[in-house]
């Protein structure tokens, strides 16, 4: 045990730093998602801890646990910059457009957004696994993030089926994030084609599904016009 009497004073220079305005829960975000991916790109996400990631944004504990009560609450804060900078940028939706071409446009500036923190996505990427419990925690704000970039490109996920749109976008992102991961394009050229291919695929499949769960009329003929391509 250490020797509590010790005359070495205690570091608390991490209470006494200037946090980031914590009436402004997007800009705690911003500096909090800063913190942890540059400390997960330097030592691996797993290595990383709450009280360092406080320390590195300079956020006094009694203000940091407040917002971020684990490791997951700091993953959805990553995610939460993204949105913001997508839903930031939000104009009306052209109706001349493809719902697939809108989402594939919203998309895109997602994975823009997460540039900066791309360094620190790649050991997340590579940690999150060994961590079940985080990566559970965080599968609910990730839902939340998919279905406001729905919306963000005017399909709407409250509606009946949403649940499997933004399923569906889930599994979009995650296999494009692979590629995005290790584009080195400058305009990310290898992340565009993977995710074009990736939402081609899901309006493949959504037209599938609903041919097959649609409800049949007398003649045993599918019923009505709408189908899950609709939405993506």
């Amino acid at each position: 045990m250490s020797d509590m009497s010790s005359d070495k004073p205690e570091d608390n220079s991490f209470r006494s730093a200037p946090p980031a305005d914590s009436a402004d829960p997007d800009a705690l975000d911003r500096v909090v998602a800063s913190a942890a991916m540059g400390l997960a790109a330097e030592k691996g996400w797993r290595r990383v801890g709450l009280l360092d990631i406080a320390h590195a944004a300079g956020i006094p504990l009694s203000r940091f646990h407040h917002r971020y009560r684990g490791r997951a609450d700091v993953l959805a804060a990553v995610s939460r910059v993204a949105d913001a900078t997508v839903l930031a940028g939000d104009g009306t939706v052209d109706p001349t457009e493809s719902a697939r071409d809108r989402l594939f446009d919203v998309m895109m500036r997602r994975f823009d957004a997460l540039r900066p923190f791309r360094d620190g996505l790649r050991a997340v990427v590579r940690d999150l696994p060994g961590d079940p419990a985080t990566a559970l925690a965080f599968s609910c704000a990730f839902g939340r993030s998919m279905a406001w970039m729905l919306r963000a490109a005017g399909i709407d996920p409250d509606r009946r089926g949403g649940a499997a749109l933004v399923a569906g976008l889930g599994t979009v992102h995650a296999r494009v994030m692979r590629v995005f991961l290790n584009d080195d394009s400058a305009d990310l050229s290898r992340t565009m084609a993977a995710l074009d291919n990736a939402l081609r695929g899901a309006e493949r499949w959504g037209a599938t599904f609903c041919r097959w769960t649609r409800p049949r009329g007398p003649l045993g003929k599918p019923s009505g016009t709408e189908s899950m391509s609709s939405g993506i």
